[in-house]
C-alpha cells in the first residue's frame, strides 16, 4: 500500500485529503437530516460546497508548490553529494602525490640535490593546486550564500582584459595555443576589478585548457546597445546541444568533446560573479569550438 502511495503525486494526495473530509461532512449531514431536504440541510450543503470550491484549488496549488520544493531539495542534495564526491577525488589526487614525494624525501630514496629540487617544486605545485581549489570552494560558498560584498566603481574593460591576457599568454604558449585579444571599443562598466578579472580569467583558462595544440583562443570586447560584451572563443570542438545548458552547473566537467578536468567550479563561479554585477553569461557552439559571452551594463 505504501509503495502505491509513494507513486501518487503529492498534488493528488493533498487534493484527496481535502475532498474526503468535505464529502464525509456532507454525507454525515445528509444522514443526520434523515435524507430530508430542509433549510438547515440546504445551508449545510451550500457551506460545504463553498468550502470545497475554495479548498480544492488551494490544495492543488499548495501540493504543486510543495512538490516543486521537494524536487528542488532532492536535486540540490544530489548535486551536493556529487560535488562532494568530485571535490574529494580532486583533493585526494594532489594529497597522494604530496604524501608519496614527502615519504620519498624522508626515506632518503631521493637524495641528489637536483632530484630533491624537482620534488620540492612538484610539491609546491600540488600545494598551489590545493590552495586554488579551496579558494574556489570559498568563493562559490560566498556566491551561493549571497554573502558576496563587491566594492563597485568604474572599471575599464581594457585594463581587465589586457591584464588577464598578458598573464595567460605563457600558459597558452606552453600548451601550444595562440591567444589573442581584439576590441572594437573599450567600454567602462560599473563593477569590481578583482571579480571581473576572475570572470575573464576563468573563461580564458577554461578555453586554453580545452583547446588542442595548434588551436587558438580569441578574446573580443565590444559594445552592443546598453551592454558591454566580452566574448571568449575556443577551439574545443563544440559541446553537444543536450549538454550545453549544463555548462554553468556546479561540478560540470565536460562532454565527449571537452576532456573532464578540474573541479568543475570555474564556470559556476563566473556565472555567479557576472550575475552579482547584474549581467548575463551564456555559451553557444561557434566555429571550431564554443563561444562564451558575458554581457555587463555600461556605466
Amino acid at each position: 500500500m505504501f509503495d502505491r502511495l509513494s507513486r501518487v503525486s503529492l498534488t493528488t494526495v493533498m487534493t484527496v485529503m481535502v475532498i474526503v473530509p468535505v464529502v464525509a461532512t456532507i454525507a454525515g449531514v445528509v444522514v443526520v437530516s434523515g435524507f430530508m431536504f430542509t433549510p438547515m440541510l440546504g445551508a449545510a450543503l451550500m457551506v460545504c460546497t463553498v468550502v470545497a470550491v475554495v479548498a480544492v484549488p488551494f490544495s492543488i496549488m499548495l501540493g504543486r508548490a510543495i512538490a516543486r520544493r521537494t524536487m528542488w531539495e532532492r536535486e540540490a542534495e544530489a548535486a551536493r553529494r556529487q560535488l562532494v564526491a568530485w571535490i574529494s577525488h580532486d583533493l585526494r589526487t594532489p594529497l597522494a602525490g604530496i604524501r608519496a614525494m614527502t615519504e620519498a624525501l624522508e626515506d632518503g630514496v631521493v637524495s641528489e640535490p637536483g632530484e630533491v629540487a624537482v620534488y620540492a617544486k612538484q610539491i609546491a605545485l600540488e600545494a598551489d593546486h590545493l590552495a586554488k581549489l579551496v579558494d574556489d570552494l570559498f568563493q562559490l560558498s560566498r556566491i551561493t550564500a549571497g554573502a558576496l560584498n563587491l566594492s563597485m566603481h568604474d572599471v575599464s574593460l581594457a585594463d581587465v582584459v589586457s591584464d588577464v591576457v598578458a598573464a595567460s599568454r605563457p600558459v597558452a604558449a606552453r600548451e601550444g595555443v595562440e591567444l589573442r585579444a581584439d576590441a572594437r571599443e573599450w567600454p567602462v562598466v560599473r563593477g569590481s576589478d578583482p571579480e571581473l578579472m576572475r570572470v575573464v580569467r576563468n573563461l580564458v583558462s577554461n578555453a586554453i585548457r580545452h583547446t588542442p595544440e595548434g588551436g587558438s583562443v580569441a578574446v573580443q570586447v565590444d559594445v552592443d546597445g546598453p551592454d558591454a560584451v566580452v566574448r571568449v572563443d575556443d577551439a574545443c570542438g563544440g559541446i553537444s546541444e543536450d549538454v550545453l545548458p549544463q555548462v554553468f552547473d556546479v561540478g560540470f566537467r565536460g562532454s565527449s568533446a571537452r576532456n573532464p578536468s578540474g573541479a568543475g567550479l570555474g564556470l559556476s563561479i563566473a556565472r555567479g560573479l557576472v550575475e552579482a554585477h547584474h549581467g548575463r553569461i551564456g555559451v553557444e557552439n561557434h566555429g571550431p569550438g564554443c563561444r562564451f559571452e558575458v554581457r555587463l551594463p555600461l556605466r
